[in-house]
């Protein structure tokens, strides 16, 4: 990938909180077409829930996704996902991809990003600053009897229409600016 630099997940150093909470990301899942003529082999939409750490001796990110979301039968049907992370600048594409549904847009023709695949043969963007290369380790869904905490249902799924969680291995890290600590 052009203009990036491969680092190792302990070597991003950034605050996660903030990466994920207030700065967002898209998850994508899918693969570049084969073809000019080929459509929805793709998809990307905005999260700002989810989480990094270490789990099963592994370097992972927890990913969740509705079911209802058009991303969630590519991550579904994919084994592999990245998350790309952006500068601000970029703030009015998140939120289209966040709000629109790649059923009835492309979200890379609207917004001017450019897809593009990761050495893991993943989708991601060029216009990100930093991209985590991921492939899927565990997937559950979450449900309502296993809160225990029963006020988040009515506060985030008043529907309930709750997310799968993805626990994706972090098989790479690209950076553009590399925050090497």
């Amino acid at each position: 990938m052009k203009n990036f630099t491969q680092i190792q997940p302990a070597k991003l150093n950034e605050n996660t909180i903030k990466l994920i909470g207030n700065d967002w990301m898209l998850v994508t899942s899918g693969v570049l077409p084969k073809t000019p003529d080929e459509h929805h082999t793709w998809n990307t939409m905005t999260a700002s829930w989810g989480g990094m750490g270490f789990l099963w001796n592994k370097n992972v990110a927890f990913v969740f996704v509705r079911p209802q979301r058009y991303t969630f039968e590519f991550t579904q049907k994919f084994d592999k996902l990245t998350l790309s992370f952006f500068p601000e600048t970029y703030r009015r594409a998140l939120e289209f991809c966040g709000t629109k549904s790649g059923r009835d847009y492309d979200k890379a023709a609207e917004t001017g990003l450019t897809a593009v695949q990761t050495p893991n043969g993943s989708v991601a963007f060029e216009q990100a600053r930093i991209i985590l290369d991921c492939t899927k380790l565990y997937a559950d869904d979450i449900r309502a009897e296993r809160f225990i905490d029963t006020k988040v249902i009515s506060q985030q799924y008043p529907k309930h229409d709750f997310h799968c969680m993805y626990v994706c291995e972090i098989n790479g890290v690209w950076v553009k600016e590399a925050k090497i600590s």
